[in-house]
């Protein structure tokens, strides 16, 4: 049945999200996990080959340009992971939620074929990552280290990933007690808990001044961090001059580097 968005946004922000046992399963739970994964946004690990591809740019990496598609294709079924827990109704209530600039993307292109990315919500410095795929080698780990980027420069304070796994233990996330990441999300999230009850869902179309009351709130949920910096700072850099970035990827790697 469709997730309803306030309950949804609640239940991020006491250390809960929402599964499925398949994607054809209609039915969503409850999971507050005893062991939490999360990504130091200063701990980050590059190798020397993920850092040779970035630094090369092999891909093109956009924001929120497909987020739609993204979703769909972490939801598809590959060869090593036959079953997805995403679910129609998650993808509904996730569609919804970027409808109201909550929920973001990050797309790596090649050829002009999108073959890696990451989605997940963002709320107040936390931002929870979802899901990620990748089609070709190093897709997925360069869309990491462009969010893990983003994170860092848009004053971001916590990266939920959820559960560990090899792979993002192999770029650096930690894990974490329940008790422990409920007090970062704490942090995270300060003066941002009476606003999460006020959020309404989307409204119809002909329902403008509800639209714009749970846009203001979706703008108030947003605040504190800034998802945006990155593209800006990117739009505004001339590279190769004294620092030596001369590229997007250059760029992303200096980033990561500096210590905040």
């Amino acid at each position: 049945m469709p997730i309803n968005i306030d309950l949804l946004l609640s239940a991020y922000a006491h250390g809960i999200f929402p599964m499925a046992d398949s994607r054809e399963d209609r039915e969503s739970f409850w999971v507050e996990p005893q062991q939490r994964a999360i990504m130091p946004i200063n701990g980050f690990h590059v190798s020397k080959s993920l850092a040779k591809a970035i630094r090369q740019d092999r891909f093109e990496v956009t924001s929120d340009r497909d987020f739609a598609g993204v979703i769909r294709l972490c939801a598809e079924s590959t060869d090593d992971r036959q079953e997805t827990w995403i679910n129609s109704d998650i993808e509904e209530a996730f569609l919804q939620l970027h409808q109201m600039g909550l929920a973001h993307s990050v797309e790596c292109w090649r050829d002009g074929r999108m073959v890696g990315g990451l989605y997940g919500l963002a709320m107040g410095k936390a931002f929870f990552g979802e899901s990620m795929f990748s089609r070709v080698t190093d897709a997925s780990k360069v869309a990491m280290a462009w969010l893990v980027a983003r994170m860092k420069l848009g004053g971001f304070a916590l990266l939920d990933c959820q559960f560990m796994t090899e792979h993002l233990q192999s770029l650096g996330a930690i894990e974490i007690s329940q008790k422990h990441y409920l007090e970062l999300l704490e942090v995270a999230l300060v003066d941002l808990r009476d606003q999460v009850s006020t959020v309404a869902s989307p409204s119809p179309p002909d329902a403008s001044s509800s639209a714009g009351a749970a846009g203001a709130a979706a703008g108030a949920l947003s605040a504190g961090a800034d998802w945006g910096a990155l593209d800006r700072l990117l739009a505004e850099s001339s590279f190769g001059f004294s620092t030596g970035v001369s590229s997007p990827g250059k760029f992303i790697l200096h980033s990561l580097t500096q210590t905040s």
